[in-house]
C-alpha cells in the first residue's frame, strides 16, 4: 500500500530583501511572483531558532536523515563572524528537501525547537545576520533570557550594561567620599 503525503504548501513568510540570483537577473528581479516560483522548486531550506552553540556537524547529522545534503551554510554575525542561530541547508533533490520539511520542522536540536522554511536559494552575503548589531534582527529586541541565543536580546543587554556602569560610577563616588 503506497500512501502519498499531502503536498507541502509555502508559508506566508517572504524574505523582504529577496533578490533573484544572477541566473534570474533577466526576469523581474525581486518580485513576489519570482520568489514564489523559486520557492516551489527550491532544494534549499532556511533553518531558524538554532542555538548559537549548534555546530555544522550537528546540523549535518540531523538533516542527513532526510537525504543527501549538497551544502550547509551557517548563519554568522556579520561583525564578529560567530554563529547567530540560523543556517541554510541545500539538498541535491526537491524530494529530500520536502522530506525534511515534513519530518524535521518542529523537532529539537540542541534542546531547541527548530523551524524550517523554504528558501529561494542561497546567495553569497545572506549568511550574515541583518540586525544592526550584526546578529539576527529578532534577537536584538528579544526581552527574555535565552542562554542558547546569547542571553538577553541586544537592546536589553545594552540597558543592563548602562545600569551597571551607572552603579559602578555611584560606587566610585561613594568610595571617594568615604576616603575623604
Amino acid at each position: 500500500m503506497n500512501i502519498k503525503s499531502p503536498p507541502l504548501v509555502l508559508s506566508a513568510y517572504r524574505d523582504q530583501y529577496f533578490k533573484a540570483s544572477i541566473i534570474y537577473i533577466v526576469a523581474k528581479v525581486g518580485s513576489r511572483s519570482k520568489q514564489d516560483e523559486l520557492l516551489k522548486t527550491s532544494t534549499t531550506l532556511y533553518v531558524g531558532n538554532l542555538s548559537f552553540y549548534t555546530t555544522e556537524q550537528q546540523v549535518y547529522e540531523v538533516f542527513l536523515k532526510c537525504g543527501d545534503i549538497k551544502r550547509i551554510i551557517m548563519g554568522l554575525d556579520k561583525y564578529k563572524k560567530t554563529p547567530c542561530g540560523f543556517c541554510f541547508v541545500e539538498y541535491y533533490s526537491r524530494v529530500d528537501a520536502e522530506q525534511c520539511m515534513r519530518y524535521i520542522h518542529g523537532t529539537r536540536l540542541d534542546d531547541r525547537i527548530i523551524r524550517t522554511d523554504w528558501d529561494a536559494g542561497f546567495v553569497e552575503g545572506r549568511q550574515y545576520g541583518r540586525g544592526r548589531t550584526g546578529g539576527q534582527f529578532r534577537d536584538e529586541y528579544r526581552t527574555d533570557f535565552d542562554i542558547g541565543r546569547g542571553g538577553f536580546g541586544k537592546v536589553i543587554q545594552k540597558k543592563l550594561e548602562e545600569l551597571k556602569v551607572g552603579q559602578d560610577d555611584e560606587m566610585q563616588v561613594t568610595n571617594n567620599n568615604e576616603e575623604a
